[in-house]
């Protein structure tokens, strides 16, 4: 009777325990933050949303997090949450753009969570100034040290590359151009169509080299010698000037027009599109240029995106985590 009753026992404790056994414990679970500058243009959310969408359905299993880096954007997302009539004008809008938060809350929130490897995946092009300050997030919370080890606010937290890669030894930021390169091959393919040159504005910044863009502009015209391609971007070099003068030495007439951004939120809307005088494409046209717009964020190619879905692949292989 009584080893009856003991072994009745521990059937009821395994099934007790077996769920959490299951599950896993806090500061073991995984969690990845897309950090994503942002938009406030509707518009512009499916080259955010795409990119989400297809980091969820690689690890179905992963907590996935979206994050805006812009404070202005950020701000704007929150007073239309407050906003009832927003919010009922737009059903469109999905919660996490709503509720976004910067990198920073977002890593907190999910620290209180429990979570205690972290990957921060940015959705940015190249390598600039947004890039360096989550790289110096990252940084600063790994430089951390508490007296007791597990107080550590996170086990582990790493960065994935941008798109265009970062210089390194491990992942050759070369290679990244070139997988860019071909993940562009549609834009391609849509001006021969229309038999016009490929000209892409880039966001670039003041403080960081931009040069990435030089060698991507290079790479594609190996790649595509049939298609005249020139890249400009609106802070730094090469600028519009650059563009419009090799446009001009080339004999260009006829251009197809895309940005080269995850998303074609605000500079895609006004500074290369917009009805001013000094938008890219009216400059252009002042210029005695025909010119098509394409208002889509390379985020909305599925062959661009799958490059950040890589680079999270390979950030969590180059730190020992398993992503499910």
């Amino acid at each position: 009777m009584r080893n009856k009753l003991i072994h009745g026992m521990l059937i009821a404790l395994l099934i007790l325990t077996v769920p959490f056994a299951a599950s896993a414990k806090p500061g073991q679970k995984q969690a990845i933050v897309l950090a994503v500058f942002g938009t406030s243009h509707i518009e512009g959310l499916p080259g955010i949303l795409d990119i989400r969408d297809r980091v969820q359905r690689a690890f179905p299993h992963t907590r996935v997090e979206l994050a805006f880096t812009s404070n202005i954007v950020r701000r704007i997302w929150q007073q239309r949450r407050h906003d009832p009539r927003y919010r009922g004008e737009h059903p469109e809008v999905p919660k996490d753009i709503l509720d976004v938060k910067g990198p920073l809350a977002a890593m907190a929130d999910l620290q209180d969570e429990g979570y205690g490897s972290i990957i921060i995946q940015p959705t940015h092009i190249a390598s600039g100034e947004e890039f360096a300050d989550l790289s110096a997030y990252v940084d600063g919370f790994n430089s951390i040290r508490t007296v007791k080890a597990r107080n550590l606010p996170f086990k582990q937290m790493c960065i994935g590359r941008p798109a265009l890669g970062t210089p390194g030894i491990e992942h050759p930021y070369r290679h990244d151009i070139e997988l860019a390169a071909k993940a562009l091959a549609t834009d391609f393919a849509a001006a021969a169509k229309e038999q016009r040159a490929l000209v892409y504005m880039a966001h670039g910044n003041e403080h960081y080299s931009t040069g990435y863009y030089l060698e991507l502009e290079a790479v594609m015209r190996e790649m595509y010698p049939q298609i005249p391609v020139y890249i400009g971007v609106v802070e730094g070099f090469p600028d519009l000037p650059r563009v419009v003068a090799a446009l001009e030495r080339d004999g260009v007439r006829k251009v197809y027009l895309k940005a080269l951004m995850t998303v074609a939120g605000d500079h895609a809307q006004n500074d290369m599109a917009g009805p001013e005088s000094d938008s890219w494409q009216k400059r252009l046209e002042a210029r005695g240029m025909n010119v098509q717009v394409d208002l889509h964020g390379v985020g909305e190619n599925p062959a661009f995106a799958e490059i950040f879905v890589q680079h999270i692949r390979d950030a969590a292989k180059d730190h020992g985590l398993e992503l499910r």
